[in-house]
């Protein structure tokens, strides 16, 4: 973006390593978003004929993988956002017969230090040279997006400001995205046809993207942390191990479940409950670190996103029932 972006580069290339120390640790990947990519994997590892473990963990890997991807494409939204603004006012510049406003147009977004140092970022930078993300083939939408974003009192305000501070400039584009990217339906079709994991991950992806911009501070230059993908080595393992868990002892879980739904009739329960409840039973058995009452509540939420409207009530007392038989029996290792 110029010599703008070249200065910010500069005046912030020796910051020291411990802003990353002071910084609390928030993940991308966190394990709600783990939870529901095992849903949909299970899922789908039922509806395959060549089951195959091994090609079922690459996926589940590949699959977080691309919501991570999901976080870099829209924090690279709002700087393509900028550049087209850029080019804009430079087209209008050069015009045969430019007016007083073609030649003195407002700057202010182009030297958004908020921006200019998320452009800069190294973290940023390093990731899209090693997973290339472009909004090129999508110029249109962008266009759109920033002729809304111009048309807006939020940016008629911004503009009215003499010499925005860097919190004014970073107050500017969180309000921007959560007035005109966060839960945008047009977006969301967008990303939708863009990749197919990213169908049920926008939402959660957008709300840590708003996190990371709260979270920018313009001591901390080229160096601000960005969001891992994952807190540590543990979040993936747990991936992992729910998977196989899930998978490997599909009959003990099946077995508990029938075993509490026997007055309903077990060939017509909603399979995505059945998953559910296989799920979250491979979770109580198999993490002792986890709280049993984390676990069920997160995957009664998960049935009523992902399955009927009864689902929630109905995979709460399955699940309710064979707990509580379960501690009753002494096989229960933890509250």
């Amino acid at each position: 973006m110029g010599y703008s972006h070249d200065r910010f580069v500069a005046s912030h290339s020796t910051k020291a390593d411990f802003f990353f120390k002071k910084t609390l640790i928030i993940t991308m990947i966190n394990r709600n978003l783990i939870r529901v990519r095992i849903v949909q994997i299970i899922y789908s590892w039922y509806q395959n004929r060549n089951k195959d473990l091994r090609n079922t963990e690459k996926e589940l890997m590949f699959g977080l993988q691309k919501s991570y991807d999901l976080y870099y494409y829209l924090l690279l939204l709002m700087v393509e956002l900028t550049k087209m603004y850029e080019n804009r006012i430079e087209a209008k510049r050069n015009k045969f017969l430019p007016s007083e406003e073609d030649l003195n147009p407002n700057t202010h977004l182009v030297e958004n230090r908020f921006i200019l140092q998320l452009e800069a970022n190294r973290q940023f930078k390093k990731y899209l040279v090693e997973r290339p993300l472009s909004w090129e083939e999508n110029e249109g939408f962008v266009k759109n997006l920033l002729d809304k974003i111009l048309a807006s009192d939020t940016y008629q305000s911004y503009t009215g400001i003499a010499s925005p501070t860097y919190e004014q400039d970073r107050e500017f584009w969180r309000k921007v995205f959560r007035q005109f990217i966060y839960v945008y339906e047009e977006l969301d079709d967008l990303l939708e046809d863009e990749c197919i994991y990213w169908n049920d991950d926008v939402e959660v992806v957008q709300s840590f993207v708003l996190k990371t911009i709260k979270r920018f501070s313009e001591e901390n230059g080229i160096d601000q942390p960005l969001l891992p993908m994952f807190r540590d080595e543990e979040d993936k393992q747990f991936a992992l191990k729910l998977l196989h868990d899930t998978i490997l002892n599909e009959k003990k879980y099946r077995a508990l479940i029938e075993k509490h739904t026997e007055k309903w009739d077990f060939d017509r329960i909603a399979f995505m409950d059945l998953i559910i409840m296989q799920i979250a039973l491979a979770e109580i058995f198999t993490f002792e670190t986890i709280p049993t009452s984390v676990s069920l509540n997160e995957y009664i939420e998960i049935a009523k996103m992902y399955s009927t409207p009864k689902s929630g009530t109905f995979v709460n007392g399955i699940l309710d029932a064979i707990v509580q038989e379960t501690k009753q029996d002494n096989r229960m290792f933890k509250q």
